[in-house]
């Protein structure tokens, strides 16, 4: 025999040993396997159990035993899954065999979190995601409140030109008084032309200062009840009655911004401007002389100019305002525990990274044996069952030939021979 050759059988002798230790490791492992992974499917069944009841309504007897029903086929269903797996896919040797089973572990993979990670998740950080909600919300109603009232003031500050614009015709008016624009002193036709559009954009002077008062006061009580809004995220509590508060704000606060994009004036200045430019009641020229008469006539055609002109720019002001963009509708809708960290879920990965967790851990145990159970067909190679038999395997398998070298002897009759 060459020395290649005792070298080859050493190898076979320590691989043999080698497969020997893995199956013992093996044996004392499985003692415990099925137990571990009973808890496992046991733990992702209560956090489905809590996961499902947070998205019934009902309080009642029959929708515990929903949920508990829920939860107990879960765990039995994670349970006898990977016990099938863990059984099954390391002793398959074909490659096709593996991945056949590699695909039915990825759709059962995939069932199990369809059926039972996304409801641990809702149970781990359900409510912190319903908090997010409510301050996603409070940030998107504080926006259009923000929104609403900037473009309100900006509004208001129409009433300045208005102002400026009155102011104007009522210096023309002053001048008419002394005869400066037609030549003829007095409160003639001219005067009353100016002074008529005077008082009619004084009132509407006077309308929009009296609503800055009113926009002022609908910002500060939108302010407050942001203030409440906030302070219900981060109340301590059941997060179901805060929502109901919530929903209770949101629905005064989504009244007030409406309220408040009614108070905005540029509307209201941009039909005054038309009005200012289309509706001038022209009074009989009261001149005593013909030359008079033309005078005012001439006089009044070029404040009718003047008023398109200022009528103009009043409309440029107000279509800028309202060419602002106006803050989005806001409705606030309520979401379960369950669908908020869907919505939320990249905020919270380490609960979703955890629910899936503790459902596919099963999947590494797979792994490992899937590794151990090569090893040991590595480690055994060619040996038949004779060679890789141990001392007590060969004990017994001497007492079972004997039982059955007694079982194959006839019977012993006890009669003598004649």
């Amino acid at each position: 025999m060459t020395d290649r050759q005792v070298s080859g059988d050493h190898d076979d002798h320590e691989g043999a040993r080698y497969a020997r230790e893995l199956n013992t490791h093996l044996r004392w492992l499985d003692s415990f396997t099925g137990a571990a992974l009973g808890v496992l499917a046991s733990a992702s069944g209560i956090y489905t159990y809590l996961g499902v009841r947070s998205l019934l309504d009902d309080t009642g007897a029959w929708t515990t035993f929903a949920a508990l029903s829920y939860s107990l086929a879960v765990s039995v269903g994670i349970f006898v899954f990977w016990s099938y797996l863990m059984r099954l896919l390391p002793a398959v040797r074909s490659a096709a065999s593996k991945i056949g089973l590699f695909l039915c572990m990825a759709l059962g993979s995939l069932a199990i979190i369809a059926m039972s990670s996304w409801l641990n998740a809702a149970a781990l950080a359900g409510a912190a995601a319903v908090e997010q909600h409510l301050a996603h919300t409070v940030q998107t109603y504080q926006g259009a409140l923000e929104r609403t009232h900037s473009n309100a003031i900006a509004g208001q500050a129409l009433g300045r030109d208005v102002a400026r614009v009155r102011e104007t015709l009522s210096d023309l008016s002053e001048q008419e008084a002394v005869g400066d624009l037609s030549g003829l002193a007095g409160r003639g036709a001219v005067f009353r032309v100016l002074t008529q559009k005077s008082a009619e954009l004084d009132g509407l002077e006077a309308q929009i200062t009296s609503q800055e008062r009113a926009v002022e006061e609908a910002f500060a009580q939108g302010n407050a009840i942001l203030s409440r809004m906030r302070s219900l995220t981060v109340e301590p509590g059941a997060v179901d009655g805060r929502s109901v508060r919530f929903a209770e704000e949101a629905v005064r606060l989504s009244g007030l911004i409406a309220e408040l994009r009614q108070l905005n004036v540029a509307p209201l200045v941009s039909r005054a401007a038309a009005d200012l430019r289309d509706s001038v009641i022209l009074p009989d020229l009261d001149a005593d002389s013909a030359e008079g008469r033309v005078s005012q006539q001439s006089t009044i055609n070029s404040v009718l100019t003047l008023l398109g002109d200022r009528a103009t720019t009043l409309e440029q002001a107000a279509e800028e305002v309202q060419a602002l963009p106006e803050a989005t509708e806001i409705e606030y809708t309520p979401l379960s525990a369950a669908d908020a960290v869907i919505r939320y879920a990249g905020n919270f990965v380490p609960s979703w990274a955890g629910a899936i967790a503790i459902d596919l851990l099963p999947a590494v145990l797979v792994f490992i044996l899937m590794v151990t159970h090569s090893a040991i067909r590595t480690g055994q190679g060619a040996y038949s069952i004779e060679d890789t038999m141990t001392v007590a395997e060969m004990r017994a398998a001497l007492e079972a030939s004997k039982s059955l070298d007694v079982a194959r002897r006839p019977p012993h009759t006890g009669a003598a021979p004649e």
